[in-house]
């Protein structure tokens, strides 16, 4: 359980999208083995999800007890990132396996056995 104050410098309404590893390493490797091509192309898992939800997800997972501080009056970039991953699912079939939540709580779980 952490007791401490979380100070997050990002708006709450900023989205973003997350791939987990392994489902990274296997689209890599997909690719390299079934596009020949020369365009770029975007592995992902084509969901968005909003940083205040994470950031609330995560302190959950830890157990947090302390407050979020949204720091909101700081610059906040870019508001929206999701990629369009349809070329990667119709050039070589990758679909991303682990749902945000699942890999949420895999990394945490890597985190805790192996922090040091």
């Amino acid at each position: 359980v952490v007791f401490m104050n979380l100070s997050v410098n990002l708006h709450t309404n900023v989205n973003g999208e997350f791939l987990y590893s392994t489902d990274a390493a296997r689209g890599i490797v997909m690719a390299t083995q079934f596009y020949d091509e020369s365009e770029p192309i975007n592995l992902g898992t084509n969901y968005e999800v909003k940083i205040r939800d994470l950031v609330e997800l995560i302190c959950d997972l830890m157990e947090f007890q302390g407050e979020i501080i949204w720091e909101t009056d700081k610059p906040n970039g870019q508001p929206r990132r999701c990629l369009d991953t349809q070329k990667a699912k119709e050039k070589f079939g990758f679909v991303a396996n682990v749902d945000f939540k699942q890999g949420l709580k895999n990394t945490i779980e890597w985190y805790r056995e192996n922090a040091d």
